[in-house]
């Protein structure tokens, strides 16, 4: 299926090498037809690609938590819908509650982690990778840790996860103050 879509042409960039669309010069817009991929490419480093498949992996990482969560369920005798567990009722509610708040924790920080793998990485491809890719090593061992049933276990390795943040935070702000100075 095609689209219709701006088709951008850049006069050469100064910077031997590089042809990213925000340091490039924009002489002219056109519309033309063409296929969605091929527009979204021309615009996208090359390096990008390293981008989308640590997004890939923290998918997959959030998949295996969630069916951590369901065995959890089987094992603690915790029934869907209830969400979590109430110590009066289950003698292992501590336990299960850990489990599940670890993965929601996990979703909960989904959002910000992926718009700014995705934004940051426009303008740092290899660099938000890299600290996408420690994001995600940290985030597993939160998981693990905090389903031993200890909160404070989550901690030991996944506090470092914030530094992965953090980075991904200063790389999608230079993004934004490239696009803000053209």
């Amino acid at each position: 299926e095609t689209d219709y879509i701006i088709k951008k042409k850049k006069k050469k960039n100064k910077t031997k090498g590089t042809n990213h669309f925000y340091n490039s010069e924009i002489s002219e817009a056109t519309f033309f037809k063409s296929s969605s991929m091929a527009a979204i490419t021309d615009f996208l480093p090359s390096e990008y690609g390293y981008v989308v498949l640590v997004l890939v992996f923290y998918c997959f990482l959030n998949l295996w938590m969630g069916a951590q969560v369901g065995r959890a369920r089987k094992r603690y005798n915790v029934p869907y819908p209830t969400l979590y567990a109430i110590e009066s009722e289950n003698k292992d509610a501590k336990l299960f509650n850990c489990v599940q708040r670890g993965h929601q924790n996990s979703l909960e920080m989904m959002p910000m982690y992926f718009i700014l793998m995705i934004l940051g990485g426009m303008k740092h491809p290899c660099f938000c990778a890299g600290l996408g890719l420690l994001y995600n090593v940290t985030r597993f061992f939160y998981f693990k840790g905090y389903s031993t049933g200890d909160p404070m276990k989550r901690l030991t390795i996944g506090k470092y996860g914030f530094l992965g943040l953090l980075g991904l935070m200063i790389c999608t702000i230079s993004f934004g103050v490239s696009l803000i100075r053209g």
